[in-house]
This record gives structure tokens, C-alpha cells and sequence, in this order.
């Protein structure tokens, strides 16, 4: 294993211990549940929307060291950002995990997000890593008076 590899090993398994943003938000004015029920992860991704400008994420659930880093990963990444900017990251992040970007040409996945690039080699475990990224995608789509779940 690289030393790259083992450094981007260490980060999943950090954002799987201690993950970020990882609480219900009482305040969200959106949000989604999302299954896996190929490996039974589950995630609640809560949203707080200002216009168009996530002011606020937060996830919960249970699922693997993927599924969790991912979401933590992915609050960490979007928090501040406009719905544009998120679509970009999410469609951005999706190419580079399923195969269609090579993670050395992936201008918005630089950084943090890079070190899920990884689960490309292993196809089964990429509905592990972008469950919180569509369960993200419903809660944008959906209001406060809804609850969306993804599959």
C-alpha cells in the first residue's frame, strides 16, 4: 500500500469514528432518509437552506466506515455552498467514484473528497460511498413538509 493510500486509509477511518456534523438538526427546513438495502446502511441528512445557500447540514444513521466518512466528508465539503456549487460537487463526486474521472484530473474533488476514489476498485461498496450524496440530492428536492427516502 502506498502512502498515499494508507493516509486517504486513515482519514475514512478518522471520519468513521469521530464524523462530523453527525447529530439530528432540530431547525432543518429540509431533509431525506436514505437506504441501502443491499448492505443495510441507513442516512438522515438534514438540511437548513438560506435561498439557495446550504447554511447548515447534518447527518445520522448507521452504516459502514465508507458510508459514514462519506457523510461526514460531505458535510464538511457543502456547508456554505450554493445549490449550484453543491450539483457540481455531487455530480463531480459521482464521476470520480464510479470511474468516469480519473481522481488526478478532479478539479472539484481535490482535497477531501479524494480519498473515497478508492471504492471504484470495489463496485459494491459505491452505493456505500454516494447513499448520503443522493439521500442530499432528495433533501434539496424535497420541503419541510415532506420526508423523502431514496433507494
Amino acid at each position: 500500500m502506498s502512502e498515499l493510500d494508507e493516509l486517504y486509509q486513515e482519514i475514512i477511518l478518522d471520519h468513521n469514528k469521530n464524523p462530523r456534523n453527525f447529530h439530528k438538526m432540530e431547525d432543518a427546513n429540509h431533509m431525506a432518509d436514505g437506504y441501502n438495502p443491499l448492505c443495510g446502511d441507513k442516512v438522515t441528512v438534514y438540511l437548513h437552506l438560506d435561498g439557495d445557500v446550504v447554511s447548515d447540514i447534518s447527518f445520522d444513521g448507521k452504516g459502514c466506515a465508507i458510508s459514514t466518512a462519506s457523510a461526514s466528508l460531505m458535510t464538511e465539503t457543502i456547508k456554505g455552498k450554493t445549490l449550484d456549487e453543491v450539483k457540481t460537487m455531487f455530480e463531480s463526486f459521482h464521476d470520480l467514484v464510479t470511474g468516469r474521472k480519473d481522481p488526478m484530473k478532479c478539479e472539484v474533488c481535490v482535497g477531501k473528497l479524494k480519498v473515497l476514489a478508492g471504492v471504484r476498485q470495489f463496485p459494491m461498496r459505491v452505493k456505500c460511498a454516494t447513499l448520503c450524496w443522493h439521500t442530499l440530492k432528495a433533501a434539496i428536492e424535497s420541503n419541510e413538509d415532506e420526508f423523502v427516502t431514496t433507494e
